[in-house]
């Protein structure tokens, strides 16, 4: 929401301190050429770097400034070779610590994404370069933890372009859609070996990131948000090539379900990912995708998982929490069939799967839709002996005071 009085003050900073911010940015870049062999050099004046563009996002973020909007020249153009910038002076061998260069270029995404997002009219001549690189930037960057928040931050941008329809002739060929899905969607939506780690040693903050939506930095849910944003150009298209890629997924997993677990937990989010149109708190997905068959996906794919004792913790916790995603949009019979299931999970030892199966149960009894009316525990007695049998009798309790409401 704009402020007309952080504008004035914005404004007032910006008259003073505009100019003088400019050209330090292009003085500091003089520098990094002058001094581009010498790290004890470099790692100054590439910290200010990293904080001379984080300014720059901080001022242009509730509006465009005119002296911005009238300088863009002086800034865009210096930023586009910083993505494209190499030197093994300013890497870290550590494959979790983020360096200096990988800052610079993860706040050089962060501004062009604003500036796409917000400003597209004015950032317009720009743009293609910007799209072009960051591209390449994309197809070039490993999978290794250090590069995260840049790779997140990369795909934001195409996310914002790809959201404004000005742009939708850039997603609109299906060579380039195939590439998008294959070398940069796919790669970053499966798990990771961090991830599974999270997962055994922190399961509360797994599920934080998974559930509660504190993964907004992930690769993940980068990835996730451009789907949709490409589904809202070609929603048809782009279901039809990731058919083909959850083909391949569930075959791996089905040839061998003890090593290639993870290729059906990528599978399961992918599904997500592509089918959630609209969603909210209360009901979870409200519309999706008309090209997913949701119930065939959850006969075909996820109900087995339920009950599979050799089911990998992590694929039933997708599993479960497709079920809490879909559970509006499903039809009501295979919505409420989940419940016996799911009551039998909440025993299990696995904090992450017994804490979905619970949360699933409640959200799905505290629907309050037309199709779902009259749901509630009296109607579910035969059920209930199953959460007498677990050691969360707080949470029968939680569920009877919502749904008497």
């Amino acid at each position: 929401m704009r402020s007309d009085e952080l504008f004035t003050e914005i404004k007032f900073v910006i008259e003073n301190f505009g100019e003088p911010l400019t050209e330090l940015f292009e003085e500091t870049l003089v520098l990094a050429e002058q001094h581009a062999a010498d790290v004890t050099a470099l790692k100054i004046i590439f910290n200010s770097l990293v904080t001379i563009a984080k300014c720059f996002y901080s001022l242009n973020y509730q509006d465009l400034p005119e002296f911005f909007e009238d300088n863009m020249s002086r800034w865009f153009p210096r930023f586009l070779p910083l993505l494209k910038l190499q030197n093994k002076l300013l890497y870290t061998d550590d494959s979790e610590e983020v360096g200096l260069l990988e800052m610079l270029k993860s706040q050089v995404c962060e501004n062009v994404a604003l500036y796409a997002q917000k400003y597209d009219e004015e950032f317009a001549p720009f743009l293609p370069g910007f799209v072009e690189t960051v591209w390449e930037l994309l197809l070039s960057t490993s999978q290794e933890v250090k590069y995260d928040l840049l790779v997140s931050n990369a795909i934001k941008f195409l996310t914002s372009v790809a959201e404004r329809p000005q742009y939708a002739e850039l997603f609109s060929n299906e060579d380039t859609l195939k590439n998008i899905c294959e070398k940069v969607l796919v790669p970053n939506m499966k798990l990771r070996e961090s991830d599974v780690e999270l997962f055994e040693d922190n399961p509360f903050q797994y599920i934080r990131a998974d559930v509660e939506g504190s993964d907004a930095e992930t690769r993940r849910r980068s990835a996730s948000d451009f789907v949709r944003a490409l589904c809202k150009v070609k929603e048809q298209s782009i279901s039809t090539i990731f058919s083909n890629y959850l083909g391949n997924l569930i075959g791996e997993y089905t040839k061998d379900p003890a090593n290639k677990w993870m290729d059906k937990e990528a599978a399961i989010y992918i599904v997500i990912s592509l089918a959630v149109k609209t969603k909210t708190e209360k009901h979870g997905a409200t519309t999706a995708n008309s090209f997913i068959n949701l119930s065939d996906f959850y006969q075909n794919q996820i109900k087995g998982e339920l009950t599979n004792p050799n089911c990998h913790p992590i694929v039933r916790s997708a599993a479960i929490k497709y079920i809490m995603t879909f559970r509006s949009t499903l039809p009501r019979e295979i919505t409420v069939s989940t419940i016996p299931l799911l009551a039998q999970l909440i025993g299990e030892k696995n904090i992450v799967v017994h804490s979905y199966a619970a949360s699933a149960i409640e959200k799905i009894m505290i629907i309050k839709l037309p199709n779902f009316a009259a749901l509630s525990l009296l109607r579910w007695h035969p059920v209930l002996s199953l959460f007498s049998q677990t050691s969360f009798p707080h949470f029968l309790l939680r569920v009877a005071l919502k749904t008497s409401t």
